[in-house]
């Protein structure tokens, strides 16, 4: 199991202005797929700050917020449905901080992601193979956080729906995954009955821009290690950018390109358990932070079809 930056979950990454794309562990962006029956699951941990960010095009900072940092707590799961079909969930708890100015930091459960991964092609081609991927997607608020707070918000009380297309080929242990995905997000209301955009809106119901998200990553790849290097880029398909010296709005057009390393281990004596660790940085945006990001993580997976042969042969028995 793998973490992979840019979410606020992630999905997710790219949900929340200047929450800098919180990292979520999610194999809905990666080739690797669970055996039939097989539960992996565990706690994620991730950091993220940054001190200089966008406004529009223009980079800055801001003396009144001094450095926003990000801190993520979550579970993440993967069951295998099948050998070519998986289904996944995360669960996120955020906290945010400024360590300058007046604005207070924000904390509390943020969106349930859910997933469904569909191996749908898997075949030899030249000395490697070739495999082939659909992943739907949605995401839905756990808590009635404030949207209308940024960059101290957890998130943007939007529903999404998403769906990728992904391509991965194994060459030996060596590997290049790529991934495009469409990301369809709902209106959200705010607790004023109007705002300005780029023109005055007599309202509380904001339109929320859809958006396009595409990954890259290559590396090493065997039973036990993995070994990557991580382009991705966000872009909102709309929006406007963040006005002179004020702050960002939830529709905002948010654009992100990160670079990082994600590494996952398996221990040689458990093999069921899987420590993955990594970081990523922003290196070009807009309407961003451009953040530091690490994290860290430990999965286990849990063999339920052993555990339902068990029970059967135990009911046999008495």
């Amino acid at each position: 199991m793998k973490i992979l930056s840019m979410a606020g979950r992630a999905l997710l990454a790219g949900f929340c202005m200047f929450i800098s794309f919180i990292v979520n562990a999610q194999t809905d962006m990666d080739a690797i797929m669970m055996e039939k029956n097989a539960f992996c699951v565990g706690p994620m941990y991730s950091y993220s700050s940054w001190k200089n960010y966008w406004e529009g095009t223009l980079k800055r900072d801001n003396e009144n917020l001094g450095t926003v940092s990000t801190q993520m707590i979550g579970m993440m799961g993967n069951y295998g449905i099948s050998r070519k079909l998986n289904a996944l969930f995360s669960v996120p708890y955020v906290k945010t901080k400024a360590s300058a100015g007046t604005l207070h930091g924000m904390d509390g459960l943020q969106d349930l992601s859910l997933f469904l991964k569909w191996r749908a092609l898997e075949k030899k081609l030249g000395d490697g193979k070739l495999s082939l991927f659909g992943i739907a997607g949605a995401s839905f608020p756990l808590s009635d956080y404030v949207a209308d707070f940024l960059p101290l918000s957890i998130g943007l009380q939007t529903k999404t729906g998403s769906a990728r297309v992904m391509a991965d080929y194994l060459w030996g242990n060596l590997f290049a995954t790529g991934s495009a995905t469409y990301v369809l997000r709902s209106n959200i209301d705010i607790d004023r009955t109007s705002y300005y955009t780029t023109e005055q809106h007599i309202t509380n119901e904001v339109k929320m821009p859809d958006a396009m998200n595409y990954n890259f990553r290559a590396g090493f790849r065997n039973h036990r290690w993995i070994a990557e290097a991580v382009l991705n880029y966000w872009n909102t398909l709309g929006g406007f950018d963040i006005t002179r010296n004020n702050m960002p709005f939830p529709s905002n057009e948010m654009d992100a390109t990160t670079a990082g390393v994600n590494l996952k281990y398996v221990l040689p004596s458990l093999p069921q358990l899987s420590i993955v660790a990594g970081g990523m940085y922003t290196v070009a945006g807009r309407n961003m932070g451009q953040a530091t990001t690490v994290y860290g993580s430990f999965f286990y997976v849990f063999d339920l079809s052993k555990k339902s042969k068990s029970t059967n042969q135990s009911s046999k028995t008495n």
